[in-house]
Order: C-alpha cells, then structure tokens, then sequence
C-alpha cells in the first residue's frame, strides 16, 4: 500500500502524519510532499514528535513533482488553515482523502503557546490518522 500525505511546506504537518501512519504499519510505503516544499523540516515538530518516541529528523522535505509518475493508492491532503490554499495532485492516484489540520508554524505567542499547538496538531493528526488507518488501511492486502 502506498500513501503519498501533501500540504503546501512539508515541513510539518505532513511530516508528523507520515511519521504516525509507518509507526502504525511498517509494511505501509508512505512519504510525503509539498507544493511548495521548505527543502527542511519544522524544527518544532522534530521536537513534539520525539516526544511521543516518533523520530522524522530522517525525513525529507520534497516538492510534489518528484512523485507525480508514481500510482499511489492513496493521496491524503493534510492543509486546513484559512493561510493556506490545498493543493491538488494531478499524478496517477486511486483514492484522494482530505484530512484537514491548522498549521501550528503559524502560532504566534509565547515559546508554550506555540508548542502547545504543535502539540495539539500533532495529538489531531494522531488520533485522525488512527482512525483513517484503521477504516481504510489495516485491513488492505499489500
């Protein structure tokens, strides 16, 4: 089964959601990607993921093109913020979710403020790519 997660910067939430969905099944292919990728990773999400014991530093921060001549079965949009436009994969895809999260990289506050909403965002995107695994995943044949 492979599972392809977009947003726009894929420096974060996508990166959380790609690190959650291979914690979950080792045996699902799953990267991410971005429209208008970083070329890096959101340094507090690094931090609020290893705090849950999900290690991304290896991941990185690719533009979508580098997948468009890929089949996926899945394609999961992960935007949700009214900052933000979402984008659209024109590649080779079976199934196309939309799984909507606010971008913590936008908080503006305190140093507590700002990780308590990357940690709510990555404790959402948990709990809502569980139940997508669940329904949609785990019991696939791949």
């Amino acid at each position: 089964m492979k599972v392809l997660i977009l947003c726009t910067g894929n420096s974060c939430r996508s990166q959380m959601a790609q690190g959650f969905l291979q914690s979950f099944d080792e045996n699902l292919i799953v990267y991410s990607a971005g429209t208008e990728a970083s070329g890096k990773l959101n340094e507090k999400a690094i931090e609020v993921m290893n705090e849950v014991g999900i290690d991304i530093r290896q991941h990185t921060s690719d533009q979508v093109d580098k997948y468009l001549h890929e089949v996926w079965d899945f394609v999961i949009t992960v935007c949700g913020g009214v900052h933000e436009n979402c984008p659209t994969f024109l590649g080779y895809v079976n199934n196309r979710v939309h799984i909507g999260f606010d971008d913590p990289s936008f908080a503006v506050g305190t140093d507590e403020f700002i990780m308590n909403e990357f940690r709510r965002v990555r404790d959402e995107i948990k709990e809502q790519f569980w139940a997508f695994y669940k329904h949609a995943l785990s019991g696939k044949r791949y």
